[in-house]
């Protein structure tokens, strides 16, 4: 069963979630797909940008619960299937973070629990007017503590907290507002205006965007003097592009740059 749709245009991936029947649940399968599909986006240069939606009425429902009642039935009670499940959803969380690539999520509908995850996981996100977002677990009795690490990292802390415990919904006008999507646009244009987004983010030097993307999730999480020191590193090396180089040349020389990638 295919789960995923992939359509490159230019430097541009887009990939969509078709799996509706089950919201675009994040089952083993999808989970798989989606790894594999990033890994393959990642070892290449042709693409600077990807773009991720859903096929359907949401954008992704969080984990496959079926999925996870059956896997009670082992020995353990599930355990060793639980373990598994959550480590191989942290490997797709930090590897759309550690892609070199920007992702821009294109959400619509819902995005609750791991979908919710999903999209504070990606780099910026375009929502259509009418997405709800949720971490919801707690409703069932499940803590989300999984998606937590990447929403406590988009959002203020305290609201945040209000989420995970209410199991509330939140609509586009304050999940704009909280930070947690870039920009909102109306149902049924939240692909297009991703897409757009992503042609802007990919028309440039990509050799720039790799280095300022992982330079940008490294020095958040240190302190400010380690992050000033760090950059400044960065800095030196990406001024040694000869790309770089070139593009400030074009600038003074009021050009476009001829750059070799």
């Amino acid at each position: 069963m295919t789960l995923l749709d992939r359509c490159d245009t230019g430097a541009v991936a887009h990939i969509r979630m078709i799996s509706p029947g089950n919201l675009n649940a994040l089952s083993d399968a999808m989970i798989a797909a989606l790894q594999d599909e990033l890994d393959g986006i990642a070892a290449t240069t042709d693409i600077r940008a990807v773009v991720l939606s859903g096929e359907g009425k949401a954008f992704c429902a969080g984990h496959d619960l079926k999925e996870m009642t059956a896997g009670r039935q082992a020995d353990d009670g599930g355990a060793g299937y639980f373990a598994d499940l959550f480590s191989r959803c942290a490997r797709l969380m930090t590897t759309i973070t550690h892609l070199p690539q920007p992702v821009i999520a294109a959400p619509h509908g819902i995005a609750t629990a791991a979908g919710c995850q999903l999209v504070a996981s990606c780099d910026m996100a375009v929502a259509a007017q009418s997405t709800r977002f949720g971490v919801n677990g707690v409703n069932i009795g499940l803590f989300c503590s999984t998606p937590m690490v990447a929403l406590s990292r988009n959002i203020p802390r305290k609201h945040a907290f209000e989420m995970l415990t209410t199991g509330r919904f939140i609509d586009t006008e304050r999940a704009q507002s909280l930070g947690l999507i870039n920009q909102t646009v109306p149902d049924g244009a939240h692909e297009d205006a991703a897409l757009q987004l992503a042609e802007v983010v990919a028309a440039k030097l990509g050799s720039a965007v790799r280095i300022g993307k992982e330079a940008f999730y490294r020095q958040i999480e240190m302190t400010l003097a380690d992050a000033y020191e760090y950059t400044g590193t960065v800095m030196v090396q990406n001024m040694l592009n000869p790309d770089t180089e070139e593009g400030i040349a074009a600038f003074i020389e009021k050009r476009s740059p001829n750059w070799s990638q």
